[in-house]
């Protein structure tokens, strides 16, 4: 009898606090994410506030989801604190991951569009992955494009590509074209070739209209890369504050750029695996999933070790490059890097009309041109994978300009 009413009283909390037994086990990702002690007190209150609230209206864990967590906080959040809103539901977005890869609550089914258009974009999604083994990067350059052109057409409902016809493929690219920069123009043209040609493998479309498909005017070599001197690049360097972690980390990353002209999805790509200390090499995961092996200067070595010994906070990810604040994980994409290079510019009193990391990747290049290095060997370190890539740099060898240019007619002897 006394066992029943145990069984019958741990029921009746269970059903009153649904989410009690997750509190201790949420708190220890988070600590594990590298959350402070105290923001895991004010995360783990909120579990508990959603568990009651939960309890109190008899609602069980499988009904938990972004449409149940939201009235949660309609219920419990003041509409005029807005800034705390938010912040309540960067947690609750946690805490329903957390659950969901525990299996407690329902993972939300992906509804896969059935119109014709989704079932085509899917069908060559599919083919740019597995048959072309392109990088996922290119995918998401590739799949709106397309889309885009196919929500465009008045037959999307049908997809009458028997109807298509050059002057349709012109006209998208010249529209878009208007209302984006020029290489956004080439993206949109070769991702439409890639789609058309597909269309063709698969029996959709019986004539090339890729080949109709027209070129974008962009003169190869036609401007002069943006670089630095060696003295700003220098300054650039210097103007990291190597007393905080932020600073140290932020210089390993810099002096990968410059030192190595390492583009910035190189180094936000880079895993611990990849640092080979016995033999002093990187490397390196470059463009087409192409790898290779590099020296570690010194400088760029030591600076590595020191990161990596007394700064990089433990964590679970691989990633040599971490935030350096919770949730730890590696860093979000190319654009983080740029951004680092932006501030060190700001920092440096450095000015540039181009603050991208391909900035540093460029002076290094220069650097090693004026200093008497061929285009072979700066296409080599720099892993050109086509030598016309690398002449872009002769431009900017003005001594060697002069000697072989000629005088303008009527000039002074």
């Amino acid at each position: 009898m006394t066992n029943a009413n145990s069984d019958s009283t741990c029921s009746a909390d269970v059903h009153r606090d649904p989410l009690a037994s997750h509190i201790d086990g949420f708190a220890v990702l988070l600590r594990g994410q590298g959350y402070v002690a105290e923001t895991v007190r004010q995360k783990c209150a909120l579990l508990a506030d959603l568990s009651q609230w939960l309890g109190v209206r008899g609602l069980s864990l499988n009904k938990l989801d972004e449409a149940l967590a939201a009235r949660f906080h309609t219920d419990r959040c003041p509409p005029d604190r807005q800034q705390m809103r938010r912040g309540r539901a960067a947690t609750t977005s946690q805490i329903l991951n957390y659950l969901r890869d525990l299996g407690c609550i329902p993972t939300p089914s992906v509804t896969i569009g059935s119109s014709p258009v989704d079932v085509l974009l899917g069908d060559y999604e599919k083919f740019l992955r597995s048959e072309r083994g392109l990088a996922p990067a290119t995918l998401k350059n590739y799949l709106p494009i397309v889309r885009r052109f196919l929500a465009e057409r008045p037959d999307s409902h049908v997809l009458r590509f028997d109807e298509l016809r050059a002057a349709d493929l012109h006209g998208f690219i010249i529209r878009s074209a208007q209302r984006g920069s020029l290489g956004r123009a080439k993206l949109m043209v070769t991702a439409m070739r890639s789609f058309l040609r597909f269309l063709r493998q698969r029996g959709i479309l019986s004539s090339d209209l890729a080949a109709a498909m027209p070129g974008v005017a962009n003169w190869r070599l036609s401007h002069l890369p943006k670089t630095l001197p060696p003295h700003q690049v220098e300054q650039l360097l210097a103007s990291c504050d190597r007393d905080t972690p932020a600073g140290q980390r932020d210089y390993a990353i810099l002096l990968l750029l410059a030192r190595l002209g390492l583009r910035g999805g190189e180094v936000v790509a880079m895993t611990l695996d990849d640092l080979i200390w016995e033999c002093g090499e990187i490397v390196v995961r470059g463009k087409g999933q192409r790898l290779a092996r590099m020296p570690l200067p010194p400088d760029v070595g030591s600076a590595l070790a020191n990161y990596l010994r007394h700064v990089r906070p433990a964590c679970a990810t691989r990633r040599v490059f971490v935030r350096m604040h919770a949730p730890l994980r590696g860093l979000r994409g190319p654009s983080t890097i740029c951004c680092i290079v932006r501030r060190a510019l700001k920092r440096a009193g450095v000015t540039s009309d181009f603050k991208g990391a391909h900035l540093l990747r460029h002076s290094l290049a220069t650097d090693l041109l004026r200093r008497g290095a061929s285009l072979d060997e700066i296409g080599q370190l720099l892993r050109h994978s086509q030598p016309m890539t690398t002449q872009i740099y002769a431009k900017v060898d003005i001594t060697a300009l002069r000697s072989i240019g000629l005088a303008w007619p009527g000039a002074a002897s």
